[in-house]
């Protein structure tokens, strides 16, 4: 049987930036890193990796397609997922939608690479993971799992993303931590908080060479 290879022009890529920010305390999306918005340095990492970019948000003041939730009432970051499915399976020749969190600007510019390397299947998923945690919202998801993903989220009272993992095959990716002037980063830093945002911004300055 021949080895399964996905091209990078199968993959869409969607920024999940949907969420209450109630720990920042205002939307995530446009609080200011250096001289941009964390969804711009996303989108400015993201974009190189795949086909197409879109945002998964009630609205964004980038130039990309916004795919607000399919799935009523705030139902987390699933609904994300489930709402990246469903645009990536509108458009013409995508097979895999891969997501990310507007609130990591330093995830790696070779992540949609390793993550579609590691693929054995078309139906299988593929997770990121560093420093022994798993980040499954930065994932690679096959399209076709957009039914049973919204059938899954009707049911489930949780709706952990590990939860629905379980019922399909996995396969982790580990990226290494990434060295700066500074110290190692992990590149899957999250910004939650404004004690985040200025520890952010101390990456920042330690990532420019």
């Amino acid at each position: 049987m021949a080895e399964f290879s996905l091209d990078r022009s199968a993959i869409a890529g969607v920024v999940l930036a949907g969420g209450r920010s109630q720990r920042m305390g205002r939307d995530k999306a446009a609080v200011m890193l250096g001289t941009d918005s964390l969804l711009g340095h996303v989108l400015a990492r993201l974009g190189p990796q795949v086909i197409s970019v879109a945002v998964n948000a009630d609205a964004a003041s980038e130039n990309v397609p916004v795919v607000p939730d399919h799935i009523a009432g705030k139902a987390g970051p699933m609904a994300g997922i489930h709402a990246a499915m469903t645009y990536a399976a509108g458009l013409p020749k995508i097979s895999h939608v891969v997501t990310v969190s507007v609130d990591c600007p330093f995830f790696p510019t070779d992540l949609v690479a390793r993550l579609a390397a590691a693929l054995e299947h078309p139906s299988q998923i593929a997770i990121a993971a560093s420093e022994g945690r798993s980040h499954p919202v930065f994932g690679l998801w096959p399209v076709t799992l957009a039914a049973d993903l919204e059938a899954w989220i009707a049911t489930d009272e949780k709706r952990r993303v590990r939860d629905f993992l379980l019922r399909h095959d996995v396969t982790e990716v580990v990226f290494p931590l990434h060295p700066t002037r500074a110290s190692l980063l992990d590149p899957f830093f999250n910004i939650n908080t404004p004690d985040d945002l200025i520890e952010a911004e101390r990456w920042l300055e330690a990532l420019r060479t």
